[in-house]
């Protein structure tokens, strides 16, 4: 494993140990050369997946993208990053199950909709803003009042 301090191609691992729901490895390594520390997860993947954008750009799935965009959604909310972790392996286990090697990254974006929706509305509005590209306070309101018809019904009926 190259050292990402200073780019030394042989580092040493200094401790290794499953991750709490045992789905990966946690090592700690350290460089010979500069004696940096760094932390690495080692995970099992089924197959090669790759994500066709909207442009029709083909790109190779990253597992750290979808957790980063995710974490971005919760920042500053009470969600758990264990929570968030499950919700990353869920989705990844979802694509990978798929049995497809390529997949619309349109389809990623929508499990990662209906997870974040049950695990946290707020994340849920931050993720659908950017992945629905909100461009004006109209979009959010728009989203919401649909999200608000959907939990109380259907305004005007009965009411």
């Amino acid at each position: 494993m190259r050292c990402p301090f200073c780019g030394h191609d042989d580092t040493q691992v200094k401790d290794s140990r499953p991750t709490e729901d045992a789905a990966a490895i946690r090592r700690r390594r350290q460089c010979p050369a500069c004696g940096g520390r760094f932390t690495t997860f080692e995970r099992v993947q089924l197959r090669e997946l790759t994500l066709i954008k909207k442009s029709g750009k083909r790109e190779p799935f990253d597992r750290d993208k979808l957790a980063r965009s995710i974490e971005i959604a919760c920042r500053k909310r009470a969600v758990d990053p264990e929570r968030i972790e499950r919700l990353v392996n869920g989705v990844v286990r979802q694509l990978e199950s798929m049995g497809e090697s390529e997949i619309d990254a349109g389809v990623v974006g929508e499990m990662v909709m209906v997870a974040l929706q049950a695990l946290d509305p707020v994340a849920y509005i931050r993720f659908a803003s950017v992945y629905r590209d909100f461009r004006e306070a109209k979009d959010f309101e728009t989203f919401v009042g649909g999200l608000s018809e959907a939990v109380h019904g259907v305004k005007g009926s009965g009411d």
